[in-house]
């Protein structure tokens, strides 16, 4: 029974792996697609009845007031290019509880934004259709044009990641040529008068009302969710997000202005549908109907990346034993979660049906402002925890500042969002804790970035690195490292961590004890060879780091030994101890693969800030992923 039970999780883990489809384009696409909704096409009307024509500066702020959390979540991911994006963050950053909490919140507020994209597809379906037929459709039958919509888009996102990246891609592509015509359009025809009483409602309405339509750039950062499909993710991922705010910060500010400067006071307050009433102003009915359109693809864009970007939270968290193994299993045909994606795409259907979309997406925005609190909180934990398998690609500028800035901004917002939304999260939070407690609290073992701050303040030793490792084995995955011969022989070497002043002949007396049996030979011959080496010629290469190696009898033998010694190894006639040694056994056949370990070490040892890392290392397996993770060149015909 355990064999097979042995050879269906191994037959499991082999599914449970996503392939890297997505190029930058994909990426860009995903991430503007998700911006470009609602926020752009509906709510600015809503927004103008608040600030008036202030409202672009409440856009321009809204657009700097998500830039941090782009930029965390840019550090994070490259750093940690994994399937649940902001879950697996937090999971790491602060513990299961807290990324099980995340990661519903993360897949619950991105299903219930997509399903609320879709409602307002049909609604916009119906208003196009109106404007050609006199018709006027039931509620039902705008459910049944978003459940037919859902499945469409559940269905694409489980036949293919490129498929679904290609249809996002020409759907955002078509959406910014129609909001770049309606700008050169519409420029020449804005009047200036337009704009007087600009700041008429005060600065406090400016700044609500930014706090209104952060919303509109949240979705920005639900990318970070397909990380592990993403080719070159240390390049694309901040690249892609950073690419697409730019360019939808420019639209949004564009569309905006030309919006206020053509369209008078009474109607842009009234307007469901302001910017295509905009474009009926300079194009005609026309106009009208085609950025209808376009508001129908923006909708269309946000559901299908929203589909993509929520299904995988469910996965990473099946994953780490948080939920049911069932929710990690990767399709082996088209290789994506189809029952995270079925799941999600279910639970979408059941909202457009049976629940009140608008009131639990308030509670959806206050989790993503949450989300975004937890995000930027984390990039401070997982600096602090000095881990050094923690090497993200981008690092987030003016840290700690800006992140402890828009920490307390955002908890603003959250205020600013009212009792409910607040009260509904606090609930959520507490549905998260009970399901920890029951089911996933005996089956997580992992120690998180926070418990080793916690560990260096009170001085006690973690019983775990799974962390350490883990995030080495990310990273030799994100930068498609092959491992050769001397990775291996590290990956199984001994590690000594010497603490007091020793002379070299104890040491050398330790290292033979230590190698004879793993290399079949005598302790007493070793320790010989060793004195004699160093009586032939002095191995210390540098101040502070030598390489003893010797030559043993029999073949096929080599072997490596790594030490430390932070108060130092006196080795006679250096007045500087060693710290640092790479210790080299090998018979004479491999002689010429003992030059090669001697080139690697070499390399290895010329890394900016190589003894200061060596030293810092927490413990023998950060010294074994300091040397895994090292930029050398890997011989991998050796």
């Amino acid at each position: 029974m355990e064999k097979l039970t042995s050879k269906l999780e191994d037959k499991h883990s082999a599914t449970a792996k996503l392939t890297r489809e997505l190029g930058l384009l994909g990426v860009f696409s995903i991430a503007a697609g998700a911006m470009i909704s609602s926020g752009l096409f509906v709510l600015p009307a809503i927004a103008y009845s608040k600030a008036g024509p202030a409202v672009i500066l409440s856009y321009f702020l809204a657009s700097l007031l998500v830039l941090p959390s782009v930029f965390s979540q840019a550090e994070l991911v490259t750093a940690m290019p994994r399937a649940g994006g902001t879950y697996f963050f937090v999971e790491r950053s602060f513990g299961s509880l807290w990324g099980l909490f995340s990661g519903l919140a993360n897949w619950f507020s991105l299903a219930l934004k997509s399903a609320f994209a879709i409602v307002g597809m049909a609604i916009l379906v119906e208003v196009t259709l109106q404007a050609v037929f006199p018709t006027q459709l039931s509620q039902w039958h705008l459910k049944a044009i978003s459940i037919l919509c859902c499945i469409g888009f559940t269905a694409l996102n489980i036949v293919s990641v490129k498929h679904t990246s290609r249809f996002q891609v020409l759907l955002v592509g078509i959406l910014l040529a129609i909001l770049a015509l309606f700008v050169f359009f519409g420029a020449g025809t804005v009047e200036a008068v337009r704009y007087r009483g600009f700041l008429e409602k005060g600065w406090l309405a400016v700044l609500a009302t930014a706090g209104l339509v952060f919303i509109s750039f949240g979705g920005l950062t639900k990318v970070a969710s397909v990380a592990e499909e993403v080719k070159h993710p240390g390049r694309n991922l901040p690249l892609g997000m950073i690419l697409a705010w730019f360019v939808v910060t420019v639209f949004y500010l564009g569309v905006i202005i030309i919006m206020v400067g053509v369209v008078n006071q009474t109607e842009l307050g009234n307007s469901s549908l302001p910017v295509s009433l905009a474009a009926s102003k300079f194009i005609g009915s026309a106009g009208f109907a085609i950025l209808a359109l376009a508001a129908i693809a923006a909708f269309v864009t946000t559901a299908n990346g929203g589909i993509l970007a929520a299904s995988r939270s469910p996965m990473a968290m099946s994953r780490d034993k948080l939920l049911p193994s069932l929710l990690s299993h990767v399709n082996q045909r088209f290789q994506t979660p189809h029952i995270s994606i079925l799941l999600t795409g279910g639970f979408m259907i059941t909202a457009i049906v049976c629940l009140d979309i608008e009131s639990l997406v308030k509670t959806a925005s206050t989790l993503m402002i949450i989300l975004f609190i937890l995000v930027n909180a984390s990039v401070i934990i997982m600096r602090e925890s000095r881990i050094q398998s923690y090497r993200p690609k981008f690092k987030s500028p003016l840290y700690p500042y800006l992140h402890i800035f828009t920490i307390i901004a955002y908890t603003g917002l959250i205020i600013d969002m009212g009792t409910v939304p607040l009260v509904a999260c606090v609930s959520f939070f507490g549905v998260s804790a009970v399901w920890f407690l029951l089911y996933a609290s005996k089956k997580v073992t992992r120690a998180s970035a926070a418990m080793h701050i916690v560990e260096r303040v009170t001085d006690r030793e973690l019983k775990t690195v799974t962390l350490e490792n883990e995030l080495r084995d990310i990273l030799l995955e994100r930068d498609e490292i092959i491992e050769d011969r001397f990775d291996k022989l590290i990956r199984d070497c001994v590690i000594l961590d010497i603490k007091a002043r020793r002379d070299a002949q104890e040491v050398f007396r330790e290292f033979s004890d230590i190698l004879a049996p793993r290399l079949g030979t005598n302790e007493y011959v070793l320790f010989e060879k060793f004195l004699h080496r160093e009586a032939e010629g002095a191995t210390v290469i540098q101040p502070g780091l030598a390489i003893p190696h010797i030559v043993v009898e029999g073949e096929k033998k080599f072997d490596i030994l790594l030490v430390r010694a932070i108060d130092g190894i006196d080795f006679p006639n250096y007045a500087e101890p060693v710290r640092i040694m790479f210790v080299l056994a090998g018979s004479k056949d491999e002689r010429n693969y003992h030059l090669r370990a001697l080139m690697a070490i070499a390399q290895i040892a010329q890394e900016e800030k190589f003894e200061k890392s060596w030293l810092a290392a927490r413990d023998t397996e950060a010294i074994r992923n300091l040397i895994l993770l090292s930029a050398r060149k890997r011989d991998t015909n050796a």
